[in-house]
């Protein structure tokens, strides 16, 4: 039967066996010892953790979003924005669409550049699609119990009570950005012996089992390499030192970093976010919604205040129903969970053009969208073999 114990002032967990037997060659023979059952939990106990006033269900591991207390004083109102008298958009030229149409089949490694420089342009047709987009900017705060190696850290627990979590200062980053910082919270601090290696600073090594050594990969633990010839790697003992802990049997411990004490506080986490919506509007012209997506439009309209009042004057309605519905859905989604910082509203006018030309006798049509004069040719007339195999 084996027995381990461990030396404070060594670090080494010893293991001894009395009933070994010396080998032929007068080398004791070394053992496999049992993994010694000297490691504490991996995750600190619930009882690690005091209990601070204000941050009672704060836990190891985040303990969700805190909802934001009632304002001291009343939230500003919204105030309807700027009208917009003007909503037309400028359509494009036959120029602009043939260049924009080339720089397409150029792009393309299969295309023939023939339609986009033969085709002759019958008919082009401009339509109006809006995009309107609600932005909310919020700030949550979430806490949760944090431990580093204690090294001298001023400890102030129970100097005071601790301030609330939506009492303490933080900065945010400009508006509709995201962000995040940690913040220690005061008056948390205290020092704890480290749960992991029960307070030594130092856990066996999980290589060796704590013994310092293991089966010898020459003899494979024999002691012997063919009959009576002893193996020079291990000396016939049939094993060798641990290089992973250097022949210590014990490693420093990752938790406390060799310190046996942690400082133990809570963490209170700000994260500011900006939610995005978007509603574009459907139109007839046959162009996929989703391309749209992929380009910007000439702005038309900008809010921006603590809350926005829905889109006013506007004259599809559907962009004024879209955007009553997204402030209220913002309004029920954020509110409960953080605190709405700033709200912006835009409407953008995205120019699509239906163009329709001939080519070779037949009628074709393509799509040029966005500032960025992307186009849309789903059916281009002269692919080569390689795009059609594929």
């Amino acid at each position: 039967q084996f027995s381990v114990t461990y030396s404070s002032q060594g670090g080494h967990y010893g293991i001894s066996n009395p009933g070994y037997v010396p080998t032929a060659g007068g080398a004791p023979a070394m053992f496999t010892p049992p993994v010694a059952d000297s490691q504490g939990p991996s995750a600190p106990p619930a009882s690690m953790f005091d209990s601070m006033p204000g941050y009672e269900g704060t836990v190891a591991g985040g303990g969700g979003f805190l909802p934001p207390p009632m304002p001291a004083v009343p939230t500003p109102q919204p105030q309807p924005g700027p009208e917009q008298p003007h909503w037309n958009i400028p359509s494009i030229s036959e120029d602009t669409a043939r260049e924009a149409f080339a720089l397409f089949a150029s792009s393309k490694c299969c295309y023939s550049s023939a339609p986009a420089k033969e085709g002759v342009i019958t008919s082009m047709e401009a339509f109006n699609t809006y995009r309107y987009r609600l932005e909310t900017f919020t700030e949550s705060r979430s806490t949760e119990w944090s431990h580093e190696p204690y090294s001298g850290q001023a400890v102030d627990a129970y100097a005071q009570p601790p301030p609330g979590p939506w009492d303490i200062p933080a900065q945010p980053p400009n508006f509709f950005l995201n962000g995040k910082k940690t913040i220690k919270v005061p008056y948390t601090s205290s020092v704890k012996s480290c749960h992991s290696c029960v307070g030594m600073g130092r856990k066996p090594c999980k290589d060796c089992a704590g013994a310092g050594n293991k089966v010898c990969w020459v003899c494979n633990g024999s002691g012997y390499r063919h009959g009576d010839d002893r193996c020079h790697h291990c000396s016939g003992r049939g094993r060798e030192n641990c290089s992973r802990c250097h022949g210590q049997g014990s490693r420093q411990c990752d938790v406390c970093h060799g310190k046996q004490q942690l400082l133990v506080y809570i963490n209170l986490t700000v994260k500011w976010t900006n939610n995005s919506d978007d509603y574009v509007v459907e139109q007839s012209s046959g162009l996929q919604v989703d391309n749209l997506s992929k380009v910007s439009g000439k702005e038309l309209f900008r809010d921006s205040q603590y809350m926005v009042y829905p889109v006013m004057g506007f004259p599809d309605p559907s962009v004024v129903n879209a955007a009553q519905r997204l402030i209220n859905d913002h309004q029920a989604r954020f509110s409960q969970t953080s605190r709405i910082l700033q709200q912006r509203q835009t409407i953008e006018l995205i120019p699509v053009t239906k163009v329709t030309y001939t080519w070779k006798g037949n009628s074709h049509l393509y799509f040029v969208y966005g500032n960025e004069f992307k186009v849309s040719a789903d059916n281009y007339p002269a692919t080569c073999c390689c795009c059609t195999l594929l």
